[in-house]
């Protein structure tokens, strides 16, 4: 079985939905983020205060290069990882790219205060949310298939990634099931 990968913006429920699916699958969870802190022995929040955003995402870049390698796995990476296109390439060669989608409205009402999330620590994160969601769509939309998960538990969400991935199914590769 390939990879499923989850991408999607932040507050999409990447991480939940991922460990739902690893379970029901009898699959093992990576979490880049997390993977990122451990082996950095600091959060990714001070990875970004301390040593920048380019940094972090070079970071990023060799942890996805690390998890394409492996099998059998459910795949959560940052919101941000689709920004490399060398991150695309490395997570399609070994996985499905299913990017869960979600409105602004309902990423700030998960997320908005959270202060673990850097790129809003700004003075107002529900325009920044918009403004990075508009500029990350296009990267969203290399995904194989695309799940809104408005009003959606991570139940439910991991449902609906295991009826349209089209090995486990007669759905088609490349379908996509909403916006990102």
């Amino acid at each position: 079985m390939k990879n499923i990968v989850l991408t999607g913006f932040m507050g999409t429920g990447k991480t939940e939905v991922g460990k739902v699916l690893a379970k029901k699958l009898g699959l093992i969870f990576m979490d880049i983020d997390q993977l990122i802190e451990k082996e950095q022995g600091m959060p990714v929040t001070r990875i970004f205060e301390e040593r920048g955003e380019k940094a972090f995402r070079e970071i990023e870049t060799e942890a996805v290069r690390k998890v394409s390698g492996m099998k059998n796995l459910v795949i959560s990476t940052g919101g941000g990882a689709v920004l490399r296109e060398e991150n695309i390439i490395n997570l399609k060669s070994s996985g499905i790219l299913i990017c869960l989608s979600a409105s602004p409205e309902v990423v700030f009402r998960r997320i908005g205060s959270n202060k673990n999330r850097p790129l809003l620590q700004v003075p107002a994160p529900f325009q920044k949310i918009k403004e990075l969601m508009e500029l990350r769509r296009p990267y969203y939309e290399k995904s194989d298939i695309i799940i809104e998960t408005d009003g959606m538990t991570p139940l439910l969400v991991a449902d609906e990634v295991i009826s349209v991935l089209p090995h486990l199914n007669d759905a088609k590769a490349g379908e996509k099931n909403g916006k990102c």
